[in-house]
């Protein structure tokens, strides 16, 4: 068989197919959660969901018995925090049931009723928000196809499962309520407002970080929020061309002076209406970084405001093929110095760099006053 140009070998489609049927099989499931029918699946090899799932569970076979469907569970849910739009997570999240359902409450048992709690997300589908389920059942077949490839690109190279351990056993207990969770007090100067998912693409050019796109999923935690602050650490000249801080969904940029000229910049990412205590918003940005012979060591994200749920937070990064890390690892609540420190081998916190990305996402809650971020430690000259 004569493989063309742009066509992928049929093994591989048939795998991604295969993905691609069971994902849909488990959203269309009116009568319980994903991971009911994974554990089904592994627990009764000759049911329904053995049969359709077969080619999410097999790859966990090495596994011990117990935590294979919350390392299947953790692998979807954490590639659902990666979606490319807000409006593709945002169906993701309601197809599979993913906490929190908007407007506080619970996802309800179809499809289309989940797809209809999405018309109660201002701005994501839409200003005003649609009147019909359209637009949710098309960003889910370009979501569906797309995850359903991500996935099946995963479990054919071989899957770290620990994170994805953790990442389902924690989405489990944010949905049985297990855990409350609940962020610290946030200082008086904090913003007013709690992020539901935070999702940072940082692109890197030789060692510096060259840009930094920010996805942000908030709800308002006071009347009158209108906007939100960012910061960029570089230089700028006061021409609003030059701004390093653009607005890329949802949002326009408003600069702010600066108490003093050592003062990193304050760039007001204003909103297109203002929000009611409890209601959601969705905007997107992005800093740029014009000193790229500058080494840069870590990506952080300061915690200036009420917190991020947990699993909200999500970070990636793509590095340069020419500069390459020798070792990358994620931080959480360290000082700027302990930061610094590269983890002992087998450490958990250590992520592998494979082809040029890293990703992870935090299992935990974001707490206010607080760092999280990547860190890594180039080779040497």
């Amino acid at each position: 068989m004569t493989i063309g140009m742009g066509s992928e070998p049929a093994d591989e489609a048939a795998s991604r197919a295969e993905v691609e049927a069971a994902l849909r099989w488990l959203a269309k499931r009116p009568d319980g959660e994903p991971l009911r029918f994974l554990r089904e699946a592994i627990d009764d090899p000759v049911s329904d969901s053995a049969v359709v799932l077969r080619s999410l569970v097999a790859p966990t076979a090495s596994l011990a018995r117990e935590i294979r469907a919350f390392a299947v569970w953790g692998l979807i849910v954490d590639e659902i925090g990666a979606a490319g739009s807000s409006r593709r997570h945002n169906t993701l999240m309601a197809a599979f049931r993913v906490p929190p359902a908007p407007g506080g409450t619970v996802w309800k048992a179809t499809l289309g009723d989940r797809f209809r709690q999405l018309m109660l997300l201002p701005g994501v589908f839409g200003d005003p928000p649609p009147t019909t389920t359209t637009p949710m059942h098309q960003a889910w077949r370009d979501a569906l196809k797309s995850l359903a490839g991500r996935l099946a690109d995963k479990l054919a190279a071989g899957v770290d499962w620990r994170p994805r351990i953790d990442i389902g056993r924690a989405a489990v207990e944010v949905v049985e309520e297990r855990v409350a969770w609940r962020a610290r007090a946030a200082s008086r100067g904090a913003q007013q407002v709690f992020v539901e998912r935070m999702l940072v693409t940082a692109v890197m050019y030789r060692r510096t970080i060259w840009r930094r796109i920010t996805e942000r999923d908030i709800i308002a935690c006071e009347d009158g929020v209108d906007g939100f602050d960012t910061h960029a650490a570089i230089g700028w000249t006061h021409d609003m061309a030059e701004l390093p801080v653009t607005a890329l969904w949802a949002c326009r940029v408003v600069a702010s002076p600066r108490a003093h000229p050592d003062d990193p910049i304050l760039a007001r990412l204003s909103f297109r209406r203002t929000l009611r205590k409890g209601e959601r918003y969705s905007f997107v940005s992005e800093a740029l970084d014009g000193q790229l012979e500058e080494e840069r060591r870590w990506i952080n994200v300061d915690i200036d405001h009420h917190g991020i749920a947990p699993g909200g937070l999500t970070i990636q990064v793509s590095f340069d093929a020419k500069h390459l890390p020798e070792a990358c690892w994620w931080y959480a609540e360290q000082l700027e110095y302990e930061r610094t420190r590269k983890p002992p081998e087998g450490d958990p916190h250590l992520l592998p760099v494979e082809d040029g990305f890293v990703r992870h996402t935090f299992v935990e809650g974001c707490h206010p006053r607080e760092d999280y971020g990547i860190a890594f430690r180039w080779k040497s000259s």
